[in-house]
């Protein structure tokens, strides 16, 4: 699965281990679990896969955040992404990360 980061702050999350803004800060050990998922990501061939991560809680988003899915981090945050399809393959190979969010604000 190719991961492609939407926002700038999620890529330096992933690459340096923190963004360069103060509005998007995380605790230590909140982005090293990011990282490890982002990479579990990478290493799936489609999301489909992510069903075998019981932990993870693949689920499709409802309501004003229809078209997105999401993994969670822990029980406070999430990874939000969008699952993109190439050609007319019914399996979403390419994942954009949209937001990792605090979803009980």
């Amino acid at each position: 699965m190719i991961v492609i980061f939407e926002q700038e702050y999620l890529g330096e999350l992933y690459e340096v281990g923190q963004a360069n803004d103060k509005k998007h800060r995380f605790q230590p050990q909140i982005v090293r679990k990011y990282i490890r998922i982002v990479d579990l990501m990478k290493e799936q061939a489609n999301v489909m896969d992510l069903t075998k991560y019981v932990g993870l809680h693949y689920e499709h988003l409802h309501g004003d955040k229809d078209g997105l899915s999401s993994v969670k981090v822990n029980d406070q945050y999430r990874i939000e992404f969008r699952e993109i399809l190439e050609g007319d393959k019914t399996i979403a190979e390419v994942v954009g990360i949209t937001e990792l969010s605090n979803h009980y604000k």
